[in-house]
């Protein structure tokens, strides 16, 4: 496939299998989606990994010097590594070297490295990672924002979130009026917490969202809803609960097929379905979370991602690229305010 044009930044140090899974799915990517990716960290690890792959010329060495670990605190390790593998790979997109950034390194110093560096798009007091479950419904998805950059939340925050999940779920899932769902203990607006009382209120008289209510946990994933808002807290719980259910439905498909000659004729009969259940239950597939808010496409992925994962993330970077959508987070947020502000008078 020819280039598109887009270059992708990916933190080729960050996360547990890093750099030898980032590099695999960083040289698919260049190959399968026509990207070019900027592979940033130590150059001798990662051109001993290029090594073992027929690497085309859409791939380029960025180095960097050190990364930040899992256990260190994000704000003092980007001060002290200021060459750091997140920190390069970020000041390339601030830089306009690089149109996003992907890591699956230290979630907080990705945040914390886009914030400082490209900054938080006007009026949005907190960024939100935003993360794409599949639902019931055979092709529909769920945006469910925040998962996991803000623990604690005000009510504005979520109102926040759910103007930025709509113009996400518009533009780069292609859902035309999202329905937008705010996740409670109960479906009626008198359920919850003080957090989401007030949540509720300030969802119900925005002008420029579609709230459709409360959603309960067993509602998250029918297809009723196109955008769950919740903080970080219960983002990221249901955001490793929906993996786990996964993975143990791939497992519990694999043992429930019979053995020896049946179960290989089953498997090759039913390889296309098998793989399709694979693509619709399988987290890998989906690569990472965008982080909304901030002023450029920051993809922050999963710790454990391998080939497969750093794959979709570029993917996935690559559909916001060309969707425009920190863009329009920026028009239509500002938009948002104005007709929010004529309303009330």
């Amino acid at each position: 496939m020819g280039s598109t044009g887009d270059r992708i930044a990916i933190d080729a140090m960050g996360g547990d299998y890093a750099p030898e899974e980032i590099v695999a799915g960083a040289v698919r990517a260049s190959e399968e989606l026509g990207v070019k990716v900027l592979l940033v960290g130590d150059p001798h690890k990662i051109e001993a990994c290029l090594k073992e792959h027929n690497a085309g010329s859409n791939l380029e060495i960025v180095p960097a010097d050190g990364v930040v670990e899992m256990d260190e605190e994000p704000l003092t390790a980007l001060r002290r590594k200021p060459n750091s593998s997140i920190n390069v790979a970020t000041s390339l997109v601030k830089e306009g070297r690089a149109d996003a950034v992907v890591s699956a390194g230290h979630s907080g110093a990705s945040m914390a490295a886009a914030l400082l560096r490209l900054g938080r798009i006007p009026g949005i007091e907190r960024p939100a990672i935003g993360a794409v479950l599949p639902t019931q419904v055979n092709g529909k998805q769920v945006l469910i924002l925040d998962v996991g950059a803000n623990v604690d939340c005000r009510p504005k925050f979520l109102e926040q979130f759910a103007v930025m999940g709509s113009i996400y779920s518009q533009h780069v899932l292609g859902v035309e009026r999202p329905n937008v769902g705010l996740v409670n203990i109960g479906e009626e607006e008198c359920k919850g917490n003080e957090l989401a009382l007030r949540a509720h209120q300030l969802l119900s008289e925005n002008p420029v969202i579609h709230f459709a209510g409360n959603a309960e946990g067993r509602d998250i994933l029918s297809g009723q809803f196109d955008v769950a808002v919740c903080d970080g807290f219960v983002g990221n719980v249901l955001l490793k609960f929906a993996e786990a259910v996964g993975s143990a439905m791939l497992q519990v498909v694999k043992e429930e097929l019979p053995k020896g000659t049946r179960g290989k004729i089953g498997v090759t009969v039913l390889k296309h379905n098998l793989k399709r259940i694979k693509q619709r239950v399988d987290h890998a597939e989906h690569g990472g979370g965008l982080l909304l808010g901030v002023n450029g496409v920051c993809i922050i992925g999963h710790g454990s991602s391998r080939a497969p994962s750093a794959f979709g993330a570029i993917r996935l970077a690559k559909a916001a690229v060309e969707s425009r959508v920190i863009e329009r987070i920026q028009a239509q947020y500002q938009q948002s305010v104005q007709q929010a502000v004529a309303s009330e008078n």
